[in-house]
């Protein structure tokens, strides 16, 4: 089990694995297409071919997991990429999933960030459906459905270890948060189907396996513990409590936004992370900022 950090953004913010088995290597998590030179440089230096990438996983296809599958399955010509059935059409199609970014990120962002989204062949998506199993280098992974932050999210089992690829269901732990009390963690609401109930449903079908570890992808290796999913659930009712209080206000995204900053670092300085408040701030700004806007877009959504 090996994690790359796929270079999203800052360092340690967002991660790619590779999973080695024997004969073959899967990739999970693609990363953006940026990310897909980092991985080919990893395969290498481990000493695997491009042709023995048996699988590329996403976990979903937001595409700070997703963006670069397109990519990556082009040069790795024996690879099957495994996705949720709600999001294979959009790894063979991603116009519609493009525009959508688009409008989240703008264009700006998304051509820096995300460059072009390469569409993968029908015949090598791989849909698995919830409670599906894979035999992937001599282990078995199991596949389960976890709604909540997408309905196009599942999370991967791998029983060898004893944990979960988690994708965003276990929401954001980034390793320079860690503390005398262990990781820092909070949730990801980002657009566009968030769901409180399916999502807390979805924590507590991890924790149901006495899981040894999570495999974040936001990011790396975390000892698995019941604080950590406690925390999740309490802060994934926090910022529903926070959504319904400003769901009336004028500029109701800034508002949840400054809610939600106020109550993370709090939660931080509690738990003593040991960075002060103004890097804590700077460190969590765009994930509360785009975590408002799923909360603005899980609103509109009560209304229809």
């Amino acid at each position: 089990m090996i994690a790359l950090d796929s270079g999203l953004g800052r360092p340690a913010m967002a991660a790619c694995y590779l999973l080695e088995g024997q004969g073959s290597v899967a990739v999970i998590e693609a990363g953006t297409n940026h990310s897909v030179p980092r991985i080919q440089a990893l395969l290498q230096a481990r000493g695997w071919s491009l042709e023995q990438v048996s699988h590329v996983m996403v976990t979903h296809v937001h595409l700070d997991h997703a963006g670069g599958a397109g990519t990556l399955m082009a040069l790795c010509p024996r690879a099957q990429l495994v996705v949720h059935p709600r999001g294979a059409r959009h790894m063979v199609a991603p116009e519609r999933l493009e525009a959508s970014v688009r409008q989240v990120y703008g264009d700006a962002v998304f051509d820096r960030d995300y460059g072009t989204l390469v569409p993968v062949s029908e015949h090598r998506v791989l849909a698995l459906d919830d409670g599906a199993s894979l035999s992937v280098g001599g282990r078995s992974l199991l596949f389960r459905h976890t709604p909540g932050h997408a309905r196009h999210h599942f999370c991967i089992w791998d029983a060898r270890t004893r944990g979960w690829f988690t994708g965003d269901t276990f929401g954001l732990c980034y390793r320079g948060f860690d503390g005398p009390q262990g990781p820092f963690i909070v949730p990801t609401t980002t657009p566009v189907q968030f769901d409180p109930p399916a999502l807390k449903a979805s924590i507590a079908l991890l924790m149901a396996r006495s899981p040894d570890w999570m495999y974040l992808t936001h990011f790396g290796r975390i000892a698995a513990s019941a604080r950590l999913a406690s925390d999740l659930q309490a802060h994934i009712d926090g910022l529903v409590a926070i959504a319904r209080d400003c769901a009336q206000r004028e500029h109701r995204e800034a508002a949840m936004a400054t809610a939600m900053m106020a109550r993370f670092l709090g939660a931080a300085q509690a738990q003593e992370v040991g960075l002060d408040p103004t890097t804590v701030e700077a460190l969590l700004a765009n994930d509360v900022a785009l975590n408002a806007q799923g909360l603005a877009c899980w609103l509109d959504q009560q209304r229809r």
